[in-house]
């Protein structure tokens, strides 16, 4: 049988690893704050910031993984244990795609602030949507933390809004455009901009759910916001 010694030692690599998740979870919120934040400021230095730190977030997910697959190859873990890890895995990938949205703001934010523009854009509504998915991947992160699945119901309603947000926003740009042509080219880069915000929140979304089967043993993808609800009962 194994020793208490083996079963110590896999618990901390269990927790060293969730620990990483957590922390690469934070550089990524950061990135998307400061994407937003040079987009919305015209500030350049820190648009290069975030793309000069999606390396980290890229080192960091080749890391966890290679740390699942050190646990999985050594400790041969089952039931809870497993879903834990294939939590560990999604969620870091996810994270890593997150990351590449927020470089990607941060490129079409130079891109912008370094063009000749009729008019300013108006930044109030991408404020708007990008809080919302910000607070979504803060809310899957703590559910992550906590071990807590109750709140991934909340996320995905949040994620509607967000795509509601999405919609009505691409509507303005395209109405901006046919008044006037001169607008196009800015307002299309900002269709890719509000485009990669959407896409943060639908890998929010995507976390949030691996909780529930991390915690429920239930995969919840693709399901509606009703059933997901009766799982969490």
């Amino acid at each position: 049988m194994p020793s208490e010694h083996i079963y110590k030692q896999f618990d901390t690599d269990m927790e060293a690893v969730r620990a990483r998740v957590l922390e690469m979870g934070g550089l990524v919120e950061e990135q998307v704050v400061k994407a937003i934040e040079a987009l919305t400021t015209g500030n350049n230095a820190l648009a290069e910031e975030v793309i000069a730190n999606d390396h980290r977030v890229n080192a960091m997910e080749v890391a966890s993984d290679e740390a699942c697959s050190h646990i999985i190859a050594l400790r041969q873990p089952t039931a809870g244990d497993l879903r834990m890890i294939l939590t560990i895995v999604k969620t870091i990938t996810d994270l890593e795609r997150i990351g590449d949205e927020a470089a990607k703001i941060a490129r079409y934010g130079i891109k912008i602030s370094d063009s000749d523009r009729i008019t300013a854009p108006r930044y109030t509504d991408i404020k708007f949507m990008s809080g919302m998915v910000t607070r979504m991947l803060r809310e899957s992160l703590d559910a992550f933390a906590r071990l807590d699945a109750s709140g991934a119901a909340g996320v995905a309603r949040q994620d509607i809004e967000v795509d509601e947000e999405f919609q009505m926003i691409m509507r303005h740009l395209i109405t901006y455009m046919m008044e006037d042509s001169r607008t196009i080219t800015t307002f299309i880069d900002l269709l890719f901009v509000v485009k990669a915000i959407e896409r943060i929140g639908d890998h929010a979304k995507n976390i949030s759910e691996y909780v529930v089967f991390m915690v429920k043993g239930k995969d919840v993808r693709h399901t509606s916001i009703e059933e997901l609800e009766r799982e969490l009962m």
